[in-house]
């Protein structure tokens, strides 16, 4: 009913929406931050709590009316503690990068010095890039990988933090394959007398999931999305030690924000209580095989990965001897329905908009239902488009691949019962 009234109302936003919906079940999702959102996540997302304004906190509300969204949001907080096990959670930051700038608040003073990995080298816009506010209102320096291992290089990370003494540290990448050691990230934090930001958007299902070392206990705060592995709605997340509740709730509230969305916040309640369930488990370990099992592929048709491989959900390409850009590979991919972003990679000559690399993920085709098999096909089909990416027939040939595949493993179906 809710979709044929907005047909009616506003066909244009009805037909964009639309054509979204077949683009993703026509198309090979494999963009690393992507995921498919399951339909009680959906269903909690798009109910009348939109309508609802509810600064504050539950039980310390400035509006009234508040006590049916205070049950949502304690249920959500209660939630992700207990999926993180975690002492304190805040479930209000609108996004990811909201929540980096909401602790920065809360425990820096403008000016202060923070280091995060170099966004070349995998890190992200919010560590400290001078184009972000992390590096417009806060100094920032950066570490980096080792050129040889391409795995961060925690020695000269720690000269760096004993050079420089930085008042925080954090820990997180937005493309980078490999495990970060946070016991290490906390010793050299604790040495220098830092606090230790662990940014996990990336890989806070694999956590949950006990599929790669947690944050809590070394680090002082956590951050993350709430999409991306966790497969909820696209928004933001704080866990923390309790003490240091009282000011990352006011750094959220009102540092950055004002009403928190509580139709959101509903829906991040229900993903969280999906990720509870033991199946949640069994989906991030298809995930890390179904990665390795594409990485293992790539590699056997020639093509160079970062690092050699991945040991989480995410595959980084160097493409400088398939002579190709990351710009011209995702456009090539993109035509015949393979959906990637091109990616800077350590050490890249290219700028940001061409780059020298391509960064792949598994999540959203491992939610498809996919598996290994699907992975060493769809490595091949990669293989074809990019050796052969002037030949129509083959990419005409690849397209119908990518349709046939898709078909396969549908998505998204309860959408037509319901219209």
């Amino acid at each position: 009913m809710e979709e044929k009234g907005l047909q009616r109302l506003d066909p244009e936003i009805h037909r964009a929406i639309q054509a979204e919906t077949d683009r993703e079940r026509q198309t090979l999702v494999m963009i690393a931050s992507e995921n498919y959102a399951g339909r009680a996540v959906i269903e909690a997302q798009a109910n009348l709590m939109t309508n609802k304004y509810a600064e504050g906190y539950p039980g310390a509300r400035y509006y009234g009316g508040c006590e049916f969204v205070d049950e949502v949001e304690r249920l959500a907080v209660d939630r992700a503690m207990r999926l993180f096990g975690a002492k304190y959670a805040n479930v209000q930051p609108h996004s990811g990068s909201q929540a980096n700038m909401a602790v920065y608040l809360a425990f820096l003073k403008p000016g202060d010095l923070i280091m995060g990995m170099d966004l070349s080298h995998g890190g992200h816009l919010t560590h400290g890039s001078p184009v972000s506010f992390s590096g417009m209102i806060f100094r920032s320096i950066s570490y980096g990988l080792d050129p040889k291992s391409q795995r961060i290089d925690y020695d000269r990370l720690r000269d760096l933090a004993r050079k420089h003494k930085p008042k925080m540290i954090i820990a997180g990448a937005s493309a980078y394959p490999r495990i970060i050691d946070f016991r290490r990230f906390g010793e050299i934090t604790r040495e220098n007398g830092a606090y230790l930001m662990a940014d996990i958007a990336h890989i806070a299902g694999l956590v949950a999931a006990g599929l790669h070392p947690s944050p809590i206990g070394e680090a002082d705060f956590i951050t993350s999305t709430t999409h991306k592995t966790l497969r909820g709605p696209r928004g933001g997340l704080i866990l923390s030690r309790k003490k240091y509740g009282r000011e990352l709730d006011k750094g959220v509230f009102p540092g950055i924000q004002g009403g928190p969305l509580m139709h959101i916040i509903a829906a991040k309640a229900v993903a969280f209580g999906e990720a509870l369930r033991p199946e949640f488990s069994d989906y991030q370990k298809q995930v890390l095989s179904n990665a390795q099992a594409l990485a293992d592929e790539l590699i056997s048709f020639g093509f160079d990965l970062v690092s050699g491989g991945t040991d989480n959900h995410l595959i980084l390409i160097d493409l400088k001897r398939k002579r190709i850009t990351g710009k011209d590979a995702e456009s090539s991919l993109g035509k015949v329905g393979i959906i990637v972003n091109k990616n800077a990679i350590p050490f890249d000559k290219k700028g940001p908009r061409i780059t020298s690399g391509l960064r792949l993920g598994t999540p959203a085709l491992t939610t498809r239902g996919m598996k290994e098999r699907e992975m060493r096909i769809i490595a091949g089909l990669i293989n074809d488009v990019l050796e052969n990416r002037n030949s129509d027939k083959v990419l005409r040939n690849t397209r119908k691949s990518v349709s046939d595949l898709c078909r396969g493993f549908p998505i998204y179906q309860y959408l037509d019962e319901e219209s």
